[in-house]
């Protein structure tokens, strides 16, 4: 379970984050949707110590993380998928997913987690050895997933996965997520396809400015008529 109480972060002064609660419960698809600068990725980093936390709670299985450095978070078993896929774009398929195990040590497992990966994406074990620059914006995207899946996580957190990327793709990536979250992981995930993340989410939120302004199922708030106006594109 990953709890996040009362937090609030600022840059230069500016509140980001405005006395934040959430909770992400084991298992469960947890989905946040609001406009862009709303906080969504602020609360991202935060959560992984890109940036650190002015005052409030992250907790994640009984251990608190604000206080933690980076690689120590990532230790404890939370993955960042960022947004814009950020892959080494001059190293292979099969590199790029080897950077993503780099804090782990049982090779053995590491080599049946890299199967695992390319049962989930064939078409990354077809390029394994092409550079990831080369890929087709869905085929980073599916690297990126991939590489955070390596670092065995128990929460992945995804930034944006559909963002930029064809229609077809996006249905594929969101399969993806549920294949993911039924294998037993944990999804945190901000989206820009509202529709989309509300449809797969088993618990949403709403941000705006920095604060937490609704909270419900994914099918309550795809019925919510404030919902439906301000991030559906349908009117009351």
């Amino acid at each position: 379970m990953l709890t996040i109480k009362d937090l609030y972060v600022s840059y230069g002064g500016i509140k980001a984050l405005r006395g934040i609660d959430i909770e992400v419960p084991d298992g469960k698809i947890v989905t946040l949707i609001g406009a862009n600068g709303a906080g969504k990725s602020t609360l991202l980093r935060t959560i992984t110590g890109l940036v650190k936390a002015e005052s409030g709670s992250i907790n994640f299985d009984g251990k608190e993380l604000v206080s933690l450095p980076i690689n120590k978070i990532c230790s404890e078993g939370i993955a960042l998928c960022p947004e814009g896929r950020r892959v080494f774009t001059d190293l292979s398929v099969q590199e790029n997913l080897r950077v993503g195990a780099y804090l782990r040590k049982d090779k053995a497992e590491i080599q049946k987690d890299m199967e695992r990966v390319y049962e989930l994406f064939p078409r990354l074990k077809e390029r394994s050895w092409q550079y990831a620059g080369t890929l087709s914006g869905g085929e980073q995207q599916m690297l990126a997933v991939g590489r955070a899946l390596m670092s065995k996580p128990k929460i992945i957190m995804l930034d944006e996965p559909s963002l930029g990327l064809a229609p077809l793709v996006v249905q594929q990536i969101f399969e993806i997520i549920r294949e993911i979250n039924r294998q037993g992981v944990t999804v945190l995930l901000i989206e820009q396809n509202a529709n989309m993340a509300l449809k797969v989410a088993d618990i949403a939120y709403v941000i705006e400015t920095g604060a937490i302004v609704l909270k419900g199922s994914g099918k309550e708030l795809l019925e919510n008529d404030t919902v439906k106006e301000a991030y559906l594109g349908k009117k009351k």
